[in-house]
C-alpha cells in the first residue's frame, strides 16, 4: 500500500503513530468495526491487557485480510481503553506486540479512555479504516 505521510514540522515528530496518511487515487475503503479481544467463540482472551491488546489487534487485521488488504493498508485506529494509565505503563510490551503484527507501519491514531466497553471484562477495543 502506498500512502503520503502527512507530519507537519510543526506538530512536532510523532512516536507510534502518523499525524495523517494521504491514500493513493483509485483505492477502496474498508471500515472496521470495534474489536475487543474476544477469540472465536467470543471469549475474552484473558485478564492481562496486553493479551487483550494483542487479540484485538489481530482481530482488526482478520477483518482487512478478510477483505482482500494486508497490515500496511491500516490508514486509520482509534483505541479505546479502559485505563489508560495501565496503557501507559505497559507501552514497552504493547510496542512489541505490534511491531510483531505491524512492523513499522503506524498509521494515524487516537487513544480514548472510556467507563467500559461492550464486554464487561473488555480492557481495550480497537476500530479502524483501511486502504485496500
Amino acid at each position: 500500500m502506498s500512502f503520503k505521510h502527512i507530519n507537519p514540522e510543526s506538530l512536532g515528530r510523532p512516536r507510534g503513530y502518523t499525524n495523517g496518511l494521504l491514500a493513493t487515487p483509485g483505492t477502496r475503503l474498508l471500515f472496521i468495526a470495534g474489536q475487543v479481544g474476544w477469540d472465536e467463540s467470543q471469549q475474552i482472551v484473558g485478564e492481562d491487557f496486553v493479551e487483550q491488546f494483542d487479540r484485538a489487534l489481530r482481530n482488526v487485521l482478520a477483518v482487512v485480510g478478510e477483505a482482500g488488504g494486508e497490515a500496511g493498508g491500516v490508514a486509520r485506529l482509534v483505541i479505546y481503553v479502559t485505563d489508560k494509565r495501565e496503557y501507559l505503563a505497559r507501552t514497552e510490551e504493547i510496542g512489541e506486540r505490534w511491531r510483531a503484527l505491524m512492523g513499522r507501519h503506524y498509521p494515524a491514531m487516537s487513544l480514548v479512555e472510556v467507563k467500559s466497553l461492550l464486554d464487561d471484562a473488555a480492557k481495550v477495543e480497537i476500530e479502524g479504516i483501511a486502504v485496500l
